[in-house]
C-alpha cells in the first residue's frame, strides 16, 4: 500500500459572522487532571465507505467545529499570570493533511497491525499542533479519516466528542454545547483533605540524572523492551455468545452478582496475559484500568460537554498464583472493588494533593510515562466501550470501522465494540511475541480459562 501526501495546511476555526474572533490572548489552564495524564500524541482511525465527502467541505466543518472547540486550534505554552503550562487560545490552527493510496480498501482487509497503520495518520513527535488529521482516499472511492491530538488537551472521550462535532458541523448540524472553564471544575477544597496515598500512584519521584544514565548504561530500564523478542500488536475478537458464557461461568463459579461486560472480559483478559507470560507464582501483577471521573465525581459534579481530562486510574492487584489458582469470579471480584474505590472521595483527595504543592517541592512526575514500552509483569487496560466511536458520520455515512493506531507497547490493551454493532467485542492486545499463541488460546478456551 502505498500512500502519498498530496497537501498539508494548517485549518482554523471559522467565527463566521457573529461578534468576530474572541481575544487570542486567552489561555485555557490546564488542570492537575490534565498534567498528570500522558504528554503525548494518541491517534485513532475511521475507515469509510465511498462516497467520499470533499475536501473543502471537510475543511468547512473543521474551521466550524474548532469555533466552538478551540483548545484544539491552540498551542501548549505558559500562562504569563501563574506560570504553570496552559493552552493558549491563539487560533494558529489544526493541521489538516490530503493523501491518496493506490489500492483499494477491499484489498487490504482485513488490516494487518503493523506500521504501515502509522502512514494513516500524521505524526504527533514534534508536532505544536495539539490537534493534526489526515484524510486517505483509496482507489476505490473509500476513505480513511484519522486522527492525532495531544492527551494533555483532554481524555478519549472529550477528544472523541470533538471529533464527532467536526462530522455534524459537515452536515450542517447543531453542534452540542460544551464546558470550557476547567479550573473551576476541579478546585482544591478548602481546606485541603488528602484521605489517599497519591505517591507511587498517580506520582512517583523524578529520576536523577545519575539513575538516567545507568538506565541507558544498563540497556534501558522500562523504557525499552531489554529484550530481543518484538512486541507484536493482535486483534481477537468476542461475539456476544461467547461474552454471554464468559459472564455466566463468572458467576456460576459463586460471584454473588452478575459482573459487568468490562469487568468479566477485564478479568479474563488479565489471567490470560499473565499465563502467556509465565509469571514466577509469588510475582505481583497490577491491572492498571483508566476510570472516569465523569461517573464518579458529584460534588461538584463534572459539567456535560466538559472537554478537558477526567480521568485517573483503579490498581488491582494479585500475586500471578493467586490470579490464576482462583476462579475466574475471583479477578472479577479483585477488579469490583478497586473500581469502586476510585470515587468521588478519591478523585477530590488527588485534587487537593496535587494542588498543595507537594508536586513541586518533592519533585513528583506523573507515573503515566508515555516512554514506557513494557508493562511486565503489569497489563494497563482503556475500556472504549461507552465512547461513541461509531457516531462520526461526514454526511456519507458511519464509520466501518474503527481501530487505535499503532503502539507496540507490552502489555497495552484496548476493549471496544466490534464494528458489527452486534454486542462483540474487539480487544487489541500488545505482548512479546512469544507470548501471544498462549494469550489467544486461553482467551479463546473460555472454559479453561474460567477455572484455572
Amino acid at each position: 500500500m502505498k500512500i502519498t501526501v498530496q497537501a498539508s495546511k494548517a485549518v482554523k476555526p471559522d467565527f463566521g459572522n457573529s461578534n468576530g474572533a474572541p481575544s487570542m490572548a486567552d489561555v485555557v489552564p490546564l488542570t492537575v487532571l490534565d498534567k498528570v495524564n500522558f504528554d503525548q500524541h494518541i491517534s485513532d482511525i475511521f475507515f469509510f465507505h465511498p462516497p467520499a465527502p470533499s475536501s473543502h467541505i471537510l475543511e468547512a466543518g473543521l474551521a466550524k467545529a474548532l469555533a466552538v472547540y478551540r483548545e484544539w486550534a491552540g498551542r501548549l505554552g505558559t500562562n504569563a499570570k501563574s506560570g504553570d503550562r496552559a493552552i493558549l487560545l491563539n487560533d494558529a490552527g489544526v493541521r489538516f493533511v490530503e493523501a491518496t493510496a493506490d489500492v483499494t480498501l477491499d484489498s487490504v482487509m482485513p488490516l494487518e497491525l503493523s506500521p504501515e497503520l502509522l502512514r494513516l495518520h500524521p505524526s504527533g513527535d514534534g508536532a505544536e499542533e495539539l490537534m493534526l488529521v489526515q484524510v486517505t482516499r483509496f482507489a476505490c472511492g473509500g476513505f480513511v479519516v484519522a486522527t492525532t491530538g495531544q492527551h494533555l488537551v483532554s481524555d478519549g472521550r472529550a477528544a472523541r466528542a470533538f471529533i464527532v462535532a467536526w462530522g455534524k458541523a459537515v452536515r450542517g448540524a447543531e453542534l452540542d454545547p460544551v464546558h470550557h472553564d476547567r479550573a473551576g471544575v476541579f478546585a482544591p477544597r478548602s481546606p485541603p483533605r488528602v484521605d489517599f496515598e497519591h505517591r507511587g500512584a498517580e506520582f512517583k519521584k523524578k529520576r536523577t540524572h545519575r539513575e538516567e544514565v545507568e538506565i541507558v548504561v544498563n540497556g534501558g530500564g522500562d523504557n525499552h523492551t531489554g529484550d530481543k523478542d518484538e512486541v507484536v500488536v493482535r486483534m481477537v475478537s468476542f461475539s456476544r455468545e461467547m461474552i454471554t458464557e464468559l459472564k455466566s461461568l463468572a458467576t456460576a463459579a459463586g460471584a454473588t452478582r452478575r459482573c459487568s461486560t468490562f469487568q468479566c472480559m477485564a478479568a479474563h483478559l488479565w489471567r490470560c496475559v499473565t499465563k502467556a507470560r509465565g509469571l514466577d507464582g509469588d510475582q505481583t501483577t497490577t491491572l492498571k484500568i483508566a476510570v472516569d471521573g465523569r461517573a464518579r465525581m458529584r460534588d461538584p459534579p463534572v459539567p456535560e460537554g466538559y472537554t478537558g481530562n477526567a480521568v485517573l486510574w483503579a490498581r488491582p492487584a494479585a500475586t500471578a498464583d493467586e490470579l490464576l489458582t482462583r476462579p475466574l469470579n475471583h479477578a472479577v471480584e479483585l477488579i469490583s472493588r478497586a473500581l469502586a474505590a476510585v470515587d468521588d472521595g478519591y478523585f477530590r483527595s488527588f485534587i487537593d494533593f496535587a494542588s498543595s504543592g507537594a508536586v513541586e517541592e518533592e519533585g513528583l512526575v506523573p507515573t503515566a510515562d508515555p516512554e514506557k514500552m513494557v508493562h511486565s509483569p503489569d497489563v494497563e487496560v482503556y475500556s472504549q466501550m461507552r465512547i461513541p466511536l461509531y457516531n462520526l458520520d461526514f454526511g456519507t455515512g458511519r464509520p466501518f470501522l474503527y481501530l487505535p493506531s499503532y503502539l507496540p507497547e507490552e502489555g497495552l490493551v484496548f476493549i471496544m465494540p466490534a464494528s458489527s454493532g452486534d454486542g462483540s467485542i474487539d480487544v487489541q492486545v500488545c505482548l512479546f511475541s512469544r507470548d501471544m499463541d498462549v494469550f489467544k488460546n486461553c482467551c479463546y478456551s473460555i472454559a479453561e480459562a474460567a477455572d484455572t
